[in-house]
């Protein structure tokens, strides 16, 4: 929403903050495998890949039904890259909460 507001209001492209919108976005969703992992203590490659499964599923039917466009190919890979990081802070989530 921030930087929804900031391509609105200011002079900046949405070219110019790709780059940190993606950043933003891994760092987001590492985090929601961490603290989906640490919450539920087991299977932390399962409750992390969820977390970036549920993400993809909003994006896209946010994607398919409002803006009636399907993924492109590097949006399908950035989207199996956010579930695999997702997975990834869920598995680091389990193994720092039993310690």
């Amino acid at each position: 929403m921030v930087f929804s507001m900031l391509l609105r209001f200011t002079s900046l492209q949405e070219g110019s903050l790709q780059y940190i919108i993606t950043a933003v976005s891994f760092i987001a969703l590492f985090a929601g495998g961490f603290i989906s992992g640490g919450k539920g203590k087991q299977k932390g490659w399962f409750l992390g890949g969820l977390t970036g499964l549920i993400y993809f599923v909003i994006v896209f039917l946010f994607s398919f039904l409002g803006l009636d466009q399907l993924f492109t190919f590097e949006q399908f890979i950035y989207h199996v890259c956010y579930t695999l990081i997702a997975m990834m802070g869920g598995i680091l989530g389990v193994n720092l909460s039993k310690s």
